[in-house]
């Protein structure tokens, strides 16, 4: 039986990486700066590749706990697992494999990842493509003992697999994976903006997924731009409807990790744990 990822507390807030106002950006200093500024989370930005050695994780792992932060790690961009070329689905499985392997060391919770493009299949074809390099990873990780999230996540592109479905249908397959849910890209998707949106994407994770979907959410959150690439914005310079966000979180009682991706990261992190706290004291 394989061992679980930890239970998070409640609804813990931080940037997509190192934040902006670290004097020097190296990771162990990103989470004394997280800590300072009053958030309890922060993502690993794996995004150009996995740079930080196990001994630098283990280390990091020690910095974060003493300080109550919980890691969450990002792998490469590069990561396809349903390219046509053997070699790059080879390289993808071997890129979340390592982003697993390194927030593992660093006593980190889960890992996200964006799970392929269509490229002109069926989505039923990608889906089968992905789910058996899923399999792969979860099945090599289990063997290891690393016990962290998978982390498929929901993509703004429709040319892109990541629906919100097909993220829900691969985690109703494999034990240790379950959806990141990227409210931003699902704007950008679907056109879901308001708070019955929010509810009804909470509402459909807790009927196919049970409520350990909900006690345990890994969420992107920032502006973005409905241009041809779906930039991300800060949250006061879009119409990104978070504060409806924060509410649906609030009436589901979610816990787990909510990752800022706006350009300023650790300013919108601090103003939605601001607005969380505020609407939960009410």
């Amino acid at each position: 039986m394989p061992t679980m990822p930890f239970q998070i507390d409640r609804l813990r807030f931080g940037p997509a990486g190192i934040p902006n106002v670290t004097k020097r950006k190296n990771v162990i200093e990103g989470i004394k700066t997280v800590a300072q500024l009053g958030l309890d989370a922060m993502e690993l930005e794996f995004v150009r590749g996995v740079r930080l050695s196990i001994d630098k994780a283990r280390e990091a792992g020690r910095v974060a706990r003493e300080l109550d932060v919980v890691l969450t790690a990002h792998a490469p961009y590069y990561v396809n697992l349903a390219a046509k070329e053997e070699e790059k689905r080879r390289k993808s499985i071997e890129y979340v494999l390592q982003s697993a392997r390194v927030l593992h060391a660093a006593g980190g919770w889960s890992v996200v990842f964006h799970p392929g493009w269509y490229m002109k299949r069926p989505p039923s074809t990608v889906y089968s493509i992905i789910r058996d390099a899923l399999k792969e990873i979860v099945e090599t990780l289990d063997s290891e003992g690393v016990d962290v999230w998978i982390r498929p996540e929901t993509m703004e592109m429709k040319s892109k697999f990541g629906s919100l479905d097909e993220v829900i249908a691969l985690s109703l397959e494999f034990e240790k994976v379950l959806p990141c849910i990227d409210f931003a890209h699902l704007r950008y998707r679907e056109n879901w903006n308001t708070y019955e949106d929010f509810a009804k994407i909470l509402e459909k994770l807790e009927k196919e997924l049970g409520r350990k979907a909900l006690d345990n959410m890994h969420i992107h959150l920032s502006g973005i731009k409905l241009d041809r690439h779906g930039t991300h914005l800060n949250l006061l310079e879009s119409d990104m409807a978070w504060i409806d966000v924060l509410r649906a979180l609030k009436d589901f009682n979610v816990k787990g990790v909510l990752i800022c991706e706006s350009p300023n990261l650790e300013e919108d992190a601090m103003m939605l744990k601001r607005k969380w706290y505020e609407l939960n004291s009410n």
